[in-house]
């Protein structure tokens, strides 16, 4: 295949995708795609199938029918070990930081190039400075999780997805918790990390400031469809009631 062709090809294919959890059907033959350096922002209400997206593909649910691929690549029938591999190359920011209470930020940021690099301790700790340093909390290798603010951590959370340098990353409700002012920041240094790391990136999300300043475009997800599809600009001026309804919205739950 041609470095064009390369290029072109999305790095990130729904084909089709059907998802049920007993009777519930929660995506129904949902197809799209993420073009390489792009952002998709995954919206829509409680319930819709945003979560069971991301865990499609970090490979912790396989698709009831359809297809997913990766890099051009089929996964949905990928071993663990597979998966495992290509993982490596994919990175996760949590709702919930998900960092080690029990390691101290240094050691969270780390923790993947201890597991999957043959790195030596020079080069990681050189690695996990330059990493602190991007996200805005240099120095702070020592500090434990417990003892940083909620907006400090999804900043680490952060700076660990991006320590194995991933081709794609995966956000999970990155600004839920967090005032509107940490909200931005984090919301930018996202736009900032895609803007200088070229990332494919799909954001969850039911903040739509946040989706507004990160995305390329916005998908909406609604009893199993798709109901909207489209720029940032199409989602702010669109007519369709579903998405004027979420705009509306101040407060929304997200517990899928």
């Amino acid at each position: 295949m041609s470095m064009e062709a390369e290029m072109e090809r999305p790095v990130i294919e729904f084909q089709k995708v059907d998802m049920s959890f007993g009777p519930k059907v929660v995506l129904d033959q949902v197809s799209f795609s993420v073009a390489r350096r792009e952002t998709l922002a995954v919206i829509g209400p409680s319930g819709t199938g945003k979560s069971t997206v991301l865990k499609i593909l970090i490979g912790l649910l396989k698709p009831l029918g359809g297809h997913v691929l990766i890099q051009g690549q089929p996964v949905e029938n990928d071993t663990e070990a597979q998966w495992n591999q290509l993982r490596q190359h994919m990175g996760m920011v949590f709702q919930y930081s998900a960092l080690f209470d029990f390691l101290d930020v240094g050691e969270n940021v780390a923790f993947g190039l201890r597991q999957h690099t043959s790195m030596s301790e020079d080069a990681i700790q050189k690695r996990v400075k330059e990493l602190l340093e991007a996200v805005g909390l240099a120095g702070n290798e020592h500090v434990y999780p417990a003892q940083l603010s909620g907006g400090m951590q999804k900043r680490v959370g952060l700076a660990r997805a991006l320590a194995l340098q991933p081709d794609i990353i995966l956000y999970d409700e990155p600004t839920a918790g967090l005032d509107p002012i940490m909200a931005t920041n984090i919301s930018q240094l996202i736009l900032d990390t895609k803007k200088k790391l070229g990332i494919t990136g799909v954001l969850v999300t039911h903040d739509m400031a946040s989706a507004f300043l990160c995305a390329d475009r916005i998908l909406m997800l609604s009893h199993g469809h798709i109901a909207f599809s489209g720029t940032v600009e199409e989602a702010r001026h669109t007519r369709e009631p579903l998405v004027r309804a979420f705009l509306r919205s101040d407060i929304l739950e997200d517990k899928e």
